[in-house]
């Protein structure tokens, strides 16, 4: 096999794209007559290959993986950190081997991803993330910084009625409380969705127009979509609308809005009145 491209952004794209075709060939060898045998080996399948790639290609990068032992860990200030990589590190990769994992073992289902990103101690923006990929094997595409997407187009209705009818992107399973009525509040429909990546996704492709996750998360879950949607052009905050951080010593990252520039101000304002 060839060497994949050294450019960290098209490297991330290279290796979601690798591991978003193993788990799609696992889909096929395994079937879903098992769905938590199929969970499990998804899990294991992409991680290992990521990290096996990483070691590779980066080897003086720290990493932090959803799959690593120890992931979810607040690390207190009086520990000693040096003995925790990334928190020391220039450079950390920041994966989710496998986002959505019942998405992923579902016959037919393509709301799941495998998350690539790159946080820098020197990169220019408040979050940190210097290149990121999100894979949507399913879907046949993946959506990377190196060549970030068109910002998305405006809806249909708003182009034609002259009013935006707001597309909110919810989780099909664990959607906020309070996300019913600030949608009813801003005049927007809930569509329905698995995972973040893919949710995050639909608004930078242009399918939504608008995500808000208020029910617990952490880095992994929002890192690489975060660096796709930014490049984008996209908003992207938390819900109060502070900066989104990464690569900090508590990976717990809760809650985050993600949505066209244009309906930011109107969201933050919704979320004000809603969300507390």
């Amino acid at each position: 096999m060839s060497s994949p491209p050294m450019i960290d952004g098209a490297f991330a794209r290279w290796l979601a794209s690798r591991a978003g075709q193993a788990l799609l060939d696992l889909r096929t060898e395994l079937g879903f007559a098992d769905t938590g045998a199929l969970k499990s080996a998804g899990d294991k399948v992409s991680h290992d290959l990521i990290r096996t790639e990483l070691a590779k290609w980066r080897p003086g990068d720290a990493v932090l993986s959803e799959e690593d032992e120890g992931s979810r860990l607040a690390w207190a200030a009086e520990v000693n950190t040096g003995a925790v990589s990334r928190l020391t590190a220039d450079r950390v990769w920041i994966i989710d081997p496998l986002d959505g994992t019942r998405e992923f073992a579902e016959e037919g289902r393509s709301d799941w991803a495998v998350h690539v990103a790159l946080w820098a101690r020197n990169a220019p923006s408040p979050h940190g993330l210097l290149a990121g990929a999100v894979g949507l094997p399913a879907q046949h595409r993946v959506l990377g910084t190196d060549y970030p997407p068109a910002y998305p187009p405006m809806t249909v209705e708003a182009a034609t009625a002259g009013e935006r009818k707001i597309r909110l992107a919810a989780s099909r399973s664990r959607p906020p409380v309070f996300l019913t009525d600030l949608a009813e509040d801003v005049g927007a429909h809930l569509v329905p969705m698995g995972s973040a990546g893919a949710k995050i996704a639909a608004v930078v492709t242009g399918e939504v127009d608008a995500y808000i996750h208020a029910g617990g998360q952490y880095e992994w879950d929002s890192a690489a979509p975060i660096a796709v949607a930014t490049a984008t052009g996209l908003h992207a905050s938390r819900i109060d609308g502070s900066a989104l951080k990464y690569n900090e010593a508590d990976p717990r990252l809760p809650d985050l809005l993600v949505c066209r520039k244009d309906l930011a101000s109107r969201l933050l304002a919704a979320l004000q009145r809603h969300s507390g």
